[in-house]
Formats: structure tokens, C-alpha cells, sequence
């Protein structure tokens, strides 16, 4: 069976003010998620302002706008903006979330010893310490948004997911903005491929979602089944099995919602980019190439891939690798 990797970190919380603390581990960057999370404006389903996060999650049927900050070295706080008090469960599973969502629960010493003289993981594992990969817990959001993200730019993905999620999801207002949640399968289990296409879905794609969506409906699909199979490598056969999940959106998958650290979207175009970049070539290296240049980084393929699509815009990049 497929394990957590380590227990949720301690957390603790205050009923009158509304809020509580959640220990992180040494190697966590705050920053480097906040990086990661401010990639496009036109993100939709968090909000960040003056170093803080501001989300919508459900919990037991309640939609609950939290705001998240670093409070001091190894704590960040996770207010409720509504100011109302939550018992323990409810703080509980609110923890669950932030720790999976922040990837809170992994022991990353493992990946920075064997790091620490790689020829190209080194420079990224110092410039971006602490970055751990920022997922997405919810396995139909996650299998919308790679769907969404097949053979398009990450800027039209993202107007995709925003005309989605305002069109079929909950939202609540605060201060002037609006807060979303992704739709679940039974919000769209009646809607059509048409009605798909005039937000821009091409027929393929809204095809793929609203099957998705059934599969998830009927009870067919679930992460919790996924998670319940032999390996990763059973959950990787099973979502090759629906129409529309091919290995690239698989690997996504399994790297940002079941966390697999094995998950390798070989043919992912940033990946390519970056190692291109980190190699200083004229060209992108080919898929033998890559998978030999991988095979030292063997159980921990997810993180690597994340650090080199971090490496992408860095200015001090290129120029360290043409000292190397």
C-alpha cells in the first residue's frame, strides 16, 4: 500500500482568536512557495497579498477562507478570516491540508545530501533551499488543471481554469474579492461539451473533463482507491486508463497530488527548457539524454523536476553553468 511519508507536523491553535500554528521542518522555504504560487495573475484559486496567502477550502461542507503567513522560523500561522472559533477536528484536518498542500511532510535531507554534488542539481538545490513541491490535494482539480494544460501555454491554461472555476465553482466574498473553490464532479455532472467549448475547451478537452468527472461521481475513481492500490506504478496504470491521461499527464498527476517522488514527466516541455538552459545548449537535450542524465537522481525524479522548472527565468542560471 501507499503510505504517508511522515505524520502531519504539530499544530497547535486558539479558539479566541481564530487561528493556529503549524511547525514546518527546517528545510521549508516560505518564500519559495509564495514564489511558486504568484507564477500567473491570473490565478484563481488562492490570492496573495503582502506575503500571505489567502485560500477557500471546504471541510466537512463549509467553505473556509484562511489566510496563511510565516509567523517566525519554522511556523506559519493559518488564520480564519472570518474570526470564528473551530474545534479540534476541524483544525485537524485544516493542518492536513496546509501540510499536504506545502508538502510539509517530507524529509528533504535525503534529496539535498544527494544534491549536494550533483553537477546540475547543486546550484538549484542552494539557490532554491527549502522549496519542496507545492501540490494539489484534490485529485479532480489536479486531473482538470493537467487536462486543461495539454499541448497549450501555461497562460492559456490558466484562463481555462479561471473561466472553469468561476463558471462551476462555490465562492465567498471578503474585502471587496472573491474567493473560489474548484467545482466538484457533481457541479458539472449535467453541463455539456458545449457548454465547455464557449469557455474555449476544445471538444477533446471537455470530453476528457466531463468523463473524469463521471468516473469520480460514480465512486469509480477516488484518490483514496488510488492510494489504497499496490504502488505508484498500479495508480500510474489505472489513470492511464481513462481516455485522456496519457504518461504526461499521469507523472503530473501522481508528482502533484499522490506524491509520487518517482514521477517523471519526461516529456514536459519546461523540463526540456530548463535542462537546456542549465547545459547551456542551442538545443534541447534528447529523451535518451535526459533519462540518462535523471538516473543518478533515482527515488527522488518529482523533486528534481520541480527545482529545474523553478530554474527557468532564474537570471543567475546560465551563468552558473557555463562555470561548471
Amino acid at each position: 500500500m501507499i503510505t504517508p511519508k511522515k505524520d502531519t507536523p504539530a499544530f497547535s491553535f486558539d479558539e479566541c482568536l481564530g487561528c493556529l500554528d503549524i511547525t514546518t521542518p527546517k528545510e521549508f522555504s516560505f518564500t519559495e512557495a509564495l514564489t511558486h504560487l504568484s507564477r500567473s495573475s491570473l490565478e484563481c484559486m488562492h490570492y496573495i497579498e503582502n506575503g500571505k496567502v489567502f485560500k477557500l477550502i471546504e471541510i466537512d461542507g463549509d467553505q473556509i477562507l484562511i489566510e496563511i503567513s510565516e509567523k517566525e522560523s519554522a511556523t506559519i500561522q493559518v488564520r480564519f478570516v472570518d474570526g470564528k472559533s473551530r474545534n479540534d477536528a476541524v483544525c485537524e484536518k485544516i493542518t492536513g491540508y496546509v501540510t499536504e498542500w506545502f508538502d510539509l511532510q517530507t524529509d528533504l535531507v535525503p534529496f539535498y545530501r544527494m544534491a549536494k554534488n550533483d553537477f546540475l542539481l547543486s546550484k538549484l538545490a542552494k539557490d532554491f533551499y527549502g522549496l519542496r513541491i507545492v501540490g494539489i490535494p484534490d485529485l479532480f482539480e489536479a486531473l482538470c488543471w493537467a487536462v486543461m494544460g495539454q499541448q497549450v501555454n501555461l497562460r492559456f491554461a490558466y484562463t481555462l481554469k479561471k473561466r472553469f472555476v468561476e463558471s462551476f465553482g462555490q465562492q465567498v466574498q471578503w474585502n471587496g474579492r472573491q474567493y473560489w473553490s474548484f467545482p466538484k464532479p457533481s457541479d458539472i455532472s449535467a453541463i455539456s461539451v458545449d457548454e465547455l467549448r464557449k469557455l474555449q475547451f476544445t471538444s477533446k478537452k471537455a470530453e476528457y473533463i466531463l468523463g473524469i468527472a463521471k468516473l469520480m461521481g460514480s465512486g469509480e475513481l477516488s484518490k483514496e482507491s488510488l492510494m489504497l492500490l499496490n504502488d505508484f506504478k498500479a495508480a500510474e496504470q489505472k489513470l492511464l486508463s481513462i481516455r485522456g491521461i496519457g504518461p504526461w499527464t499521469a507523472h503530473y498527476v501522481l508528482m502533484r497530488c499522490l506524491r509520487d517522488a518517482t514521477a517523471f514527466p519526461i516529456g514536459d516541455a519546461g523540463l526540456q527548457n530548463a535542462l537546456k538552459q542549465l547545459l547551456d545548449r542551442a538545443q534541447k537535450p534528447a529523451l535518451e539524454e535526459i533519462r540518462q542524465l535523471f538516473d543518478p537522481w533515482k527515488g527522488w525524479e518529482a523533486y528534481a523536476v520541480f527545482y529545474l522548472w523553478r530554474s527557468l527565468g532564474s537570471p543567475s542560471t546560465k551563468s552558473s553553468s557555463t562555470k561548471k
